[in-house]
């Protein structure tokens, strides 16, 4: 009862600006699982702009939420600003409900959501139990992490959010949690078994993978199923492995998932920030550090290669049985370089006297700080899982 209440208020909320009465669509044809509305007509939330608001963003505090790993907590490090926490996302022409910890945990209630790739997906996953966090009691979940696998239970719901450790998807010699700073990356192309197992069963798929394609030209792929990781190995091109391990996906998703009862997603590259010349800053080695402002120019677009982009476009909009919702994060994160954990987190190694004397050279421009960015992609995913597009019905 206490899901269909908070269930019918948010369609309740949601039906003056999206034309929804129930739970069919336009024509009554079935939702997609999880979906309460559509999203008006030519929505892409994916498409917008930041809007400074500090009453509105934060959803929560750093130093409240107890899942933000210390090479995320940037305030903890000695951040002297917050400005980068008050930016919130709004679609361009589009009116959608905000976020509501509330019903999300409400429609997982008895569910498994699973979020499977690298570090940036990790943040996404780790944001999520941050602002869901805000709406449970003291007590009433639990969390812990073994090996790949990270479960997050909200006991009074009998619900669990997970993430699982895989940034290249498929089985490589990347796929220790821990370990896993390699230069040169061995994948296995099939079968995915090794990871898969840890797939089935979920409700929600949330996959993302990307970063850890972009470290050279080629990829070394293992074949067969030996598992000696020096053998039988051949260079393949990253697009061309990755379109490949990207069909390995589909192929699995489409034995092994009910697009009656589960959905899928996939979200898009998270950008780098790595060179202030790429936004008009010529000064020598300039990058992310000491950016305290989003790039104004809409038409910006960085380092993020739009060729890996089309594939993941071509491959998941081609896998018609188990529909895959593209969370789009790319454009949107483009903007942000101010919001990247730069020198305020825990460091792997302390920095030298050379590093100290020029913080810039050891700035970290890839990952961010939470509260932050990966809180508007979670509000994205949030609406692609309850408002997917009119055109998504069964």
């Amino acid at each position: 009862m206490a899901k269909l209440l908070a269930v019918l208020a948010l369609v309740a909320a949601a039906a003056p600006f999206l034309g929804v009465a129930g739970q069919e669509g336009e024509g009554g044809s079935e939702l997609l699982p999880f979906a309460v509305g559509a999203a008006p007509e030519g929505c892409d939330v994916g498409q917008g702009e930041w809007v400074y608001d500090e009453a509105a963003a934060p959803a929560y505090e750093e130093a409240a939420c107890p899942y933000i790993p210390a090479e995320l907590t940037c305030q903890a490090h000695g951040r002297p600003d917050k400005s980068y926490q008050h930016w919130r996302w709004q679609p361009r022409g589009c009116s959608l409900p905000s976020f509501n910890a509330t019903v999300m945990l409400e429609m997982l209630r008895g569910k498994r959501m699973l979020f499977v790739g690298d570090a940036l997906n990790r943040a996404q996953y780790v944001s999520l139990l941050c602002l869901l966090h805000r709406a449970m009691p003291e007590g009433s979940s639990s969390f812990e992490t073994v090996d790949a696998l990270s479960i997050f239970r909200a006991k009074a719901y009998d619900a669990t959010i997970e993430f699982y450790w895989a940034p290249l998807l498929a089985e490589s010699n990347a796929d220790d949690g821990v370990e896993h700073q390699l230069n040169d990356r061995v994948i296995r192309g099939a079968p995915m078994d090794r990871h898969s197992r840890f797939w089935k069963g979920a409700d929600v798929l949330v996959f993302n993978s990307y970063l850890w394609w972009m470290t050279g030209d080629k990829i070394q792929i293992l074949r067969g199923a030996d598992n000696d990781m020096s053998k039988d190995i051949v260079e393949m091109g990253a697009e061309e492995a990755y379109r490949l391990v990207l069909h390995q996906v589909v192929r699995w998703l489409d034995g092994n998932v009910d697009p009656k009862k589960s959905r899928v997603f996939f979200v898009t590259a998270s950008p780098t920030h790595a060179s202030g010349q790429l936004w008009g800053d010529e000064a020598e080695g300039s990058n992310c550090h000491g950016q305290t402002k989003p790039i104004a120019d809409a038409s910006y677009w960085g380092s993020t290669s739009k060729a890996m982009l089309r594939v993941t476009g071509e491959v998941l909009g081609a896998s018609a049985r188990v529909p895959v919702g593209v969370v789009n994060v790319t454009q949107m994160s483009e903007y942000r370089r101010d919001a990247h954990t730069q020198v305020y987190r825990e460091q792997w190694a302390p920095p030298t006297k050379e590093q100290l004397a020029d913080p810039k050279s050891y700035a970290d421009c890839t990952h961010w700080c939470l509260p932050g960015v990966p809180d508007a992609w979670n509000e994205l995913l949030y609406w692609k899982i309850f408002f997917p597009a009119s055109d998504q019905a069964l």
